[in-house]
């Protein structure tokens, strides 16, 4: 090889490294999720990993399992175990938890899993030890800050039910731990309203207008995920103000939505997966926060029951829905 020609080629190395990605062996990852997802944070997944040079059919192969109840989740962790990937990846917590029983050798990156320290999932946020690592979905204190942001929608609120699956352990914490400083910090009831399944949705809203509250806080799972529609038709239905975790249920009709940046999250743990891939053990990648939030209102839905939206949340407005 010439001398000019060698130069040439070392420097095409040096410039472009993530191209030498795809020169060794295809690596594997396996997804495992309760629901397909948004298609906006199905984008945000795969340009996460696209942002660190991974590319899906080119470098890296996904295997993907969507179980469409949770019964079914140790059957598909069990399968992508099977597969022995590289990196196993986990949207929610429930499929967290579902891979996190199908094996301590394999690494794992959960994405949005509620208080993953408190709840057992991990040792610590700066040092989760085992073969987990990932991304948390609420901040401390970020519940009560919810109830906040509906009060301040609805300021003669007084009676703020908060609708939970008891079966959650994320929702039995909040519960015990979160609501009575919150309660008592702005002088109101916090009644809590219980289902377990679709058909216990309609009871728990019909409850909470029996009680006479003003107003409803949903906590997010895959059971108000998949019955989106259903929830804020009850709301609808009862006319009671709610606010909602997820951005899916404010373009569904819902009033209003406050939580984290999922997409950000998704797009965070691509970064986590390529460090693993890259030689990184999940033991020494601290848990990492939401470090961005999103604030959603539907102004259809407020001029539908009689509200005036504060001037101050349109201003944290991330989108503002008219139609």
């Amino acid at each position: 090889m010439k001398r000019r020609d060698f130069i040439a080629a070392s420097a095409a190395l040096l410039v472009s490294p993530r191209r030498s990605l795809a020169q060794g062996p295809r690596r594997r990852v396996g997804f495992l999720s309760t629901d397909v997802g948004e298609p906006t944070v199905q984008k945000a997944w795969r340009d996460g990993l696209r942002n660190n040079g991974w590319i899906d059919g080119t470098n890296l192969t996904i295997e993907y399992r969507f179980a469409p109840s949770q019964d079914r989740l140790p059957a598909f962790a069990a399968e992508l175990v099977a597969l022995n990937p590289d990196v196993l990846v986990a949207a929610g917590p429930q499929a967290a938890a579902a891979l996190k029983s199908a094996t301590a050798n394999i690494p794992i990156v959960f994405v949005a899993f509620p208080f993953p320290d408190r709840l057992g999932l991990v040792k610590s946020m700066s040092h989760p030890g085992s073969n987990l690592t990932g991304l948390a979905a609420i901040v401390p204190g970020f519940p009560g800050k919810v109830i906040e942001t509906l009060r301040e929608m609805v300021p003669a609120a007084s009676k703020i039910a908060v609708l939970v699956n008891p079966g959650s352990p994320t929702h039995r914490l909040v519960v015990a731990d979160e609501l009575p400083p919150t309660a008592q910090k702005l002088g109101i009831v916090l009644p809590v309203v219980e289902a377990t399944t679709a058909e216990e949705l309609d009871v728990a809203f019909a409850s909470a207008a029996a009680q006479h509250a003003d107003a409803l806080s949903v906590f997010g799972d895959a059971l108000t995920i998949t019955n989106a529609a259903r929830v804020t038709a009850l709301a609808a239905k009862h006319r009671l103000p709610t606010i909602y975790l997820f951005r899916l249920f404010a373009t569904h009709g819902g009033l209003i939505s406050y939580g984290p940046d999922f997409a950000d999250l998704f797009i965070r743990a691509g970064g986590y997966v390529d460090k693993i891939l890259k030689g990184t053990k999940p033991s020494d990648l601290p848990v990492e926060l939401p470090t961005k939030f999103e604030l959603v209102i539907n102004m259809k839905t407020a001029k539908t029951l009689g509200l005036t939206v504060p001037l101050t949340l349109l201003a944290q407005a991330v989108e503002v829905i008219d139609d």
